[in-house]
């Protein structure tokens, strides 16, 4: 058994009856460092992290896993971690992103719907010498290469 199916199957074991919580991933890095990152549709605590990480920690130590040193780290996806999953998609309506394309191309605006083929965004469209408008543009998961939510200081 692959380290991130074991582990996998041992934070879902933590997690289980949580439906507030979900995996979004886990890899075991080159380096020696394992990742989990855990969400929740209203955030997580660090006491979550902190229990999933003894759980999984302690699982794989017994079972002996992983034969080489490694750091173990459990934490929420950061603010510059692109969206990887569907239901984070859910979480972050009403937001604002940046969705770059598998063509290169870029899109802004307010992240305001999602069904399971596309998402909608509400996006300002300033032409010269005009006011600037709002129109609403449907984009298909399949041809997004990553979206990131953007923090506004406002």
């Amino acid at each position: 058994m692959q380290i991130e199916e074991r582990v996998w199957e041992l934070v879902q074991e933590k997690i289980e009856g949580r439906d507030d919580l979900f995996i979004v991933r886990i890899k075991m890095h080159n380096n020696g460092v394992l990742e989990i990152l855990v969400d929740g549709d209203n955030g997580i605590a660090i006491e979550d992290c902190a229990q999933i990480s003894r759980h999984v920690g302690f699982h794989l130590e017994e079972e002996n896993v992983i034969d080489r040193a490694y750091r173990l780290e459990v934490s929420s996806p950061g603010i510059d971690t692109p969206l990887l999953l569907h239901r984070q998609y859910e979480k972050n309506i009403g937001r604002e992103i940046r969705v770059k394309d598998n063509e290169g191309g870029k899109r802004e605006g307010r992240l305001i719907a999602v069904d399971q083929a596309n998402i909608v965004l509400e996006e300002k469209v300033k032409e010269k010498g005009k006011k600037a408008t709002v129109q609403t543009v449907t984009i298909p998961l399949e041809t997004i290469k990553e979206t990131k939510v953007l923090i506004s200081f406002k």
